[in-house]
């Protein structure tokens, strides 16, 4: 594996922010940090040690930001040089150079350094456990050899992204030509006794004693993993990768997992493709089997009108047939009526002369010599018969009357055939067969009594006290004794 140790101070977006580091922003939007890993990191500075995401949540009120750390180290430390070099410069007439200490946290000479610790690779690397206790060894002993000058503010150990790794904010400082304490790295390694790497040429870029300091702190690093029982590159990487920006640095870090990512990309997207084509092809056999269920729609579509109009001209005959039907019913209902009513008139004309024939012959009988019964009875009983012979004749012309008036009325049925159930309804209410019932009622509705007289048997139409009369007479010739009677209603006004 790969010890790497990267510096710097700022990028091309300034210097950098300690919020990356204690996660005081939404991690929820980055795409490189797992929020659920998150709880799992590690913080430290200078005024509270050690704190988690837990002990920030539970001591809201000792919860200070790396940002706020940072600024009250350099107000403690730096805030006397700042107001001395203000005053000078006010002596001096150039109030332009005065400066506050948030420019010296803002300013890429005097800003914290920060550095990133990583052991391996995101597909090989060691524990955070591991790392932590390598990282903190390191800074005690770095401490112990450079803590006079060289002064770490805080670190935060990521176990939330792809690699578990560090990052370190430490500042450089030593007192100036007036004595008075202010971030400056070059003087304070020269105070520290760290030597140029090629002493005999000039300081420069290529020659400083930063470059000795990162030696020692590479070879203190090493030295320390030894301990662990850690096998590494020994053989250090200068330019390039080891020494770009931070974001630079970060983004490098996840190109191996985007670089298999794009692999697994283009696989998808050449299976997308392959089958965007499936699709375009399913879809055009789908278009060719529209078209053809369209037409066949349209066809059905037109067979269905036809049919229609067949149903509706079927309907029209069905219509005509049952309008014929009615007429047929109606006709054949009428020409019924009208042969009972023929029927029921020779019927009612015959029994009329059938009756009046008997009363003939009971009045004949009646005057017979021959008769033994009282003259003055016989003779009143033959003009009752009489009377009751009026009667019927007067009866049978009012009811040929009434039947005339009623036909009359109801009209030609071929020309009210076709006028509903309601109109039949009406007919056959109002039809012959009633009017003959109702006669038939009237005719049948007499009451006949029948009585012995003499020898033979005597019938008589008699109503009420008349009845009575006949009754007692004949009980009087039998000595007492009763015969049956059958009714039959007359004499209603003579006897009333």
């Amino acid at each position: 594996m790969k010890l790497t140790r990267h510096n710097g101070r700022a990028g091309k977006n300034g210097v950098y922010n300690p919020k990356h580091n204690d996660r005081r922003f939404d991690i929820e939007n980055s795409e490189h940090i797992d929020a659920d890993k998150a709880n799992q990191n590690i913080y430290w500075d200078c005024y509270t040690g050690f704190s988690s995401a837990k002990i920030r949540e539970h001591d809201k009120e000792n919860d200070y930001s790396f940002e706020k750390i940072e600024q009250l180290y350099y107000f403690e430390h730096y805030a006397d040089h700042i107001q001395a070099q203000n005053e000078r410069n006010e002596k001096t007439r150039h109030t332009e150079r005065n400066r506050t200490v948030t420019d010296l946290l803002t300013n890429n000479k005097t800003c914290p350094e920060e550095s990133i610790y990583q052991i391996g690779t995101i597909n090989e690397s060691v524990s955070g456990e591991m790392l932590a206790k390598i990282a903190t060894e390191f800074f005690d002993e770095m401490g112990e050899k450079f803590g006079t000058h060289v002064h770490i503010l805080d670190w935060a150990l990521h176990l939330d992204e792809g690699t578990p790794h560090i990052h370190e904010r430490h500042v450089f400082d030593c007192k100036n030509n007036y004595g008075e304490l202010c971030p400056q790295q070059e003087k304070a390694l020269e105070e520290l006794g760290v030597p140029l790497p090629n002493p005999d040429k000039k300081k420069g870029r290529n020659n400083n004693r930063k470059q000795t300091f990162d030696a020692e702190c590479r070879k203190m690093l090493f030295r320390i993993c030894e301990k662990q029982n850690l096998h590494l590159q020994m053989k250090p990487t200068y330019g390039g990768r080891g020494y770009l920006e931070k974001q630079d640095f970060i983004i490098e870090k996840q190109k191996d997992t985007i670089s298999v990512q794009k692999d697994i990309l283009s696989e998808n997207e050449q299976t997308i493709e392959e089958q965007a084509k499936k699709i375009q092809k399913a879809e055009n056999t789908l278009s060719q089997r529209v078209k053809v269920i369209e037409k066949q729609d349209k066809i059905i579509a037109e067979k269905n009108a036809a049919i229609m109009e067949k149903h509706s001209a079927l309907e029209d005959v069905t219509m005509k047939l049952a309008e014929v039907e009615t007429l047929v019913d109606e006709v054949a209902e009428q020409a019924y009526q009208k042969a009972c009513e023929a029927v029921a008139n020779t019927v009612r004309q015959e029994t009329q002369k059938e009756d009046i024939k008997i009363l003939d012959d009971y009045s004949r009988w009646l005057s017979a010599p021959e008769r033994t019964a009282d003259k003055k009875l016989r003779d009143y009983a033959v003009r009752r018969l009489g009377a009751l012979k009026g009667k019927l004749i007067k009866s049978a012309k009012a009811t040929r009357k009434i039947l005339n008036r009623s036909g009359r009325k109801r009209g030609n049925p071929l020309r009210t055939g076709l006028q509903g159930e309601k109109q039949k309804q009406t007919v056959r209410t109002g039809s012959v067969w009633n009017a003959y019932a109702r006669q038939q009622k009237r005719i049948w509705n007499f009451e006949a009594f029948a009585f012995l007289y003499g020898d033979g048997i005597c019938f008589f139409y008699a109503h009420g006290r008349m009845r009575k009369l006949a009754a007692d007479a004949a009980c009087a010739r039998r000595g007492g004794q009763r015969r049956r009677s059958l009714p039959c209603p007359i004499f209603r006004k003579e006897m009333a």
